[in-house]
Parts: structure tokens; C-alpha cells; sequence
């Protein structure tokens, strides 16, 4: 099991190129960093988590921006979105930004999607709430065709456009992985049907396990190696025997945050117990 670090990426956080050279010299496996392009001052969605949304969720830097800055001073440490607002990108822009930030990277870089959960958010990109998951997957669709066709073109319902010429091309092959962020069956099922790992956000050890098993049953059923699709987890809770439990659920990945704060050596600190920890369970 692989040992990651969530940052959330604000104007008052330690920058991620500095964490990402501490994640690297600790031998942290992946460095990630969120994504919301704004937040709506209606507030009229309710913030899943409960209570008042948290002022980081406002102050984000993008994450590809982010991504790049850490990838120009690592060489070992990948380099994830978790998780990029598929639904609020143009593809074609999205397919570019990425392809460039693999090859920068070498190859580094790990593409954590997602539906979004707040509605007035995705409707400033013009996209309905009601058809986001249709259009994320046409979207990453139709970013796979540009990443792997020289002259890629794509016609669905609601992501259209005619051949094109788009390098470069990401340096893995056939493309970077696309690990989806959602705790449902349906998700699983999307997972198998179309990408290479999945993110369950907001579950129980329990409800960890279960999905677990389903997902490689439906991967069986489909055709799919079960051991081929990864599945992180973000945020657990970081004692060393629940950890474990975790591991033995069969996760690939585990993802612990660091606060958003500048103080260097406090981030040092959490990341040095972070590693000692990572020594007792992986």
C-alpha cells in the first residue's frame, strides 16, 4: 500500500512545491492538491461535510499550476488531482494541460476526477447539474481519444468537435491513469466500464470493504484484472491498526492531509510522524 499526502492549496498554505519536496525527501509515493475553480457567495448548495464551508475551499490555487511547480523540483514523487472538476473544464484545453503536465513530470502525474457537489458552482461553467455525469464522461472520452489518435474526433451528445491536431502526447501510455471520485455502486460500476481506479469519499471501513468486493466482482464480470484497478483513500483516520485494517481491505493507496498553514516546521512535523506511521503499515 502506497503512502500519499492530500494539500489543500491556498493563498495561506505552505506552496506545493515546497511540501512536494518534503513529501519526496520522506519517500512519500504522491503529493495531491483539490480543485474548485470559485464558490458562489448564494452559498445555496449545503456543503457536504455539514456546518459552514471551510475558508479553503474559496482561496485554492489551480491545481495544475500547482502540479507543475512541484513536478519542476521532484523527480520520484507522483503528482495527483484529487479531484479535478472534470465538468468545469473545456476538454480540449483539459486534454492539453494534461498531456503537458505528464511530460513535464516524466510521466509522474495521476488524474483524480469527480462529478462536483455544488450545483451553483458548475452552472457558472454552464453545465447542468442534472447531466454533469454524462458530460464527465463524454468529457474524459473524448480527452482519451486526444491523448492516444493523431487526428482525434469525438461526437457524442453533449461534447462534439471535428477532427483536430493536439500535441504533445502524455509520456504514459496509453494515457494517465483516470481514478474516479464516488462512493456509489453506480461509481463502480463506471469504474470498471471506464477507468483505472476508484476514490470512495466519505465511507466506513466497513463500507470500504464491501465496495471493495463488489468492485472486483463487477470487474470479474466485465473482463477486467480486478488487481488492475486501484483504490485510494483520502483523509482516514491515522492509527496505525486502523490503518492496517485498511490495507488488508485491499486499498493500493492511502492519502493524509497536511493543514493548510505556512508554518514549515509544523508541516515538517506532521509530515515526519506521517512517515513514521507509513513505516508501521505499509
Amino acid at each position: 500500500m502506497h503512502v500519499g499526502i492530500f494539500l489543500p492549496t491556498t493563498d495561506f498554505a505552505l506552496p506545493a512545491h515546497d511540501v512536494a519536496r518534503l513529501c519526496e525527501e520522506r519517500g512519500f509515493e504522491s503529493l495531491w492538491v483539490p480543485e474548485h475553480t470559485h464558490i458562489p457567495v448564494s452559498r445555496r448548495t449545503p456543503f457536504p461535510g455539514g456546518g459552514e464551508l471551510p475558508k479553503e475551499y474559496s482561496h485554492l490555487h489551480d491545481p495544475f499550476v500547482c502540479l507543475a511547480a512541484a513536478a519542476a523540483v521532484t523527480t520520484k514523487l507522483k503528482l495527483g488531482t484529487g479531484i479535478c472538476l472534470v465538468i468545469e473544464h473545456d476538454p480540449i484545453v483539459l486534454a492539453k494541460q494534461i498531456a503537458s503536465l505528464d511530460r513535464i513530470s516524466q510521466g509522474r502525474f495521476l488524474f483524480g476526477i469527480g462529478g462536483g457537489w455544488n450545483e451553483e458552482e458548475m452552472q457558472n461553467h454552464g453545465t447542468d447539474p442534472k447531466t454533469r455525469w454524462k458530460l464527465l464522461g463524454e468529457r474524459v472520452a473524448a480527452m482519451k481519444k486526444i491523448w492516444t489518435e493523431d487526428e482525434p474526433e469525438f461526437h457524442g451528445e453533449l461534447v462534439k468537435f471535428d477532427k483536430i491536431w493536439s500535441w504533445p502526447k502524455p509520456v504514459q501510455k496509453p494515457h494517465p491513469p483516470v481514478l474516479l471520485g464516488s462512493k456509489t455502486a453506480l461509481a463502480r460500476q463506471r469504474v470498471v466500464d471506464h477507468y483505472d481506479g476508484w476514490i470512495p469519499i466519505g465511507i466506513s471501513l466497513q463500507e470500504l470493504t464491501e465496495g471493495i468486493a463488489d468492485l472486483r466482482a463487477r470487474a470479474q464480470r466485465a473482463g477486467r484484472d480486478p488487481d488492475a484497478i486501484e483504490v485510494s483513500f483520502f483523509w482516514p483516520r491515522t492509527e496505525a491498526d486502523y490503518l492496517k485494517r485498511m490495507r488488508d481491505a485491499g486499498l493500493a493507496r492511502i492519502v493524509l492531509a497536511v493543514p493548510a498553514i505556512t508554518d514549515v516546521d509544523k508541516v515538517r512535523s506532521r509530515l515526519d510522524r506521517y512517515a513514521q506511521l507509513a513505516k508501521e503499515v505499509v
